[in-house]
């Protein structure tokens, strides 16, 4: 999630809330690739806010105590945490980690996490391009992808979430039988991640045109109820890697259409909805229809 989807309120401090909130922030995570699940683990009511990950082994755990979380589950762009912190406290027995490059996001969702009072949740300041360093092989059971920047233009187009190669290295970290699973409010992306993830080796279970009522699972957010406001429609994916796909099959990924301006409907007047960034070409490309129909009569 980016940027453009948080407020700020006057009186906020990014610096005194990333201190208050420290208890819910992983600022060392590369120290626990390979074992989150084992090294979060709260011993049994003795750490709540925040899970917090160590080396050494609680005193104060319960005799006959299993530590380790069943599950490791990562929001992938996480925002203000409010889909992370709904999945923890639904799932108290995984692990939910939240990732994303802003401070002002990681703020936002570690104040969510400790006042929430959980145990099961915490965030890390790092970008997608860190997964493989951060986690070891089959360690995520599933990664959500929620509301994801589009970066509509073709320059621009290895930065998504969904690319091809993202998409690789997530294949690297994904426990058998484990999901991705994207939802975003842009119909372009949408239509061009189903290439992506084809080109990526992954199989689709199922595809959306209004997660909302299809997947309701999915706990609803704050921004997401805006764009209902707005009218937008959720669009959604889940998908889990299938075989290994083969070099001629990654570079069709690489080599399909990278702008999002080419997966737009031909009847751009049927569009009520303008997805985030594509408000400019959307507008050129009507003006230029209706220039072709006004000189074609």
């Amino acid at each position: 999630m980016g940027l453009t989807h948080i407020r700020t309120p006057k009186n906020f401090v990014l610096e005194d809330r990333l201190e208050r909130y420290a208890a819910a922030i992983e600022q060392r995570p590369e120290t626990y690739r390979g074992r989150w699940g084992e090294a979060c683990s709260p011993c049994g009511d003795a750490a709540r806010g925040g899970a917090t990950c160590g080396d050494t082994p609680c005193s104060s755990a319960p005799r006959g105590y299993t530590p380790g979380f069943g599950r490791v589950h990562l929001d992938l762009g996480c925002g203000k945490g409010a889909y992370l912190v709904a999945r923890a406290q639904r799932e108290p027995d995984a692990l939910f980690i939240g990732m994303d490059t802003e401070p002002i996001c990681i703020a936002y969702a570690a104040q969510n996490i400790v006042e929430t009072g959980l145990s099961n949740a915490i965030v890390l300041p790092r970008s997608a391009d860190s997964i493989e360093r951060l986690f070891g092989p089959g360690e995520l059971a599933g990664i959500t992808l929620n509301f994801p920047t589009p970066f509509p233009k073709r320059k621009f187009a290895r930065k998504r979430l969904t690319s091809v190669d993202h998409l690789l290295s997530y294949r690297r970290v994904l426990a058998p039988g484990a999901t991705v699973t994207l939802r975003t409010d842009s119909q372009p992306l949408h239509d061009f991640t189903l290439t992506q993830l084809d080109a990526a080796g992954y199989r689709v279970l199922w595809a959306s045109i209004d997660t909302r009522a299809e997947h309701p699972e999915h706990p609803e957010t704050e921004y997401e109820r805006r764009l209902a406001e707005q009218g937008a429609a959720v669009y959604g994916i889940c998908a889990t890697p299938g075989p290994e796909p083969t070099p001629e099959q990654i570079q069709a990924g690489r080599n399909a259409e990278q702008s999002l301006v080419a997966y737009l409907p031909r009847n751009l007047d049927s569009i009520g909805y303008i997805p985030l960034g594509m408000e400019g070409a959307v507008l050129n490309l009507r003006n230029r229809q209706r220039n072709e129909q006004a000189h074609n009569h």
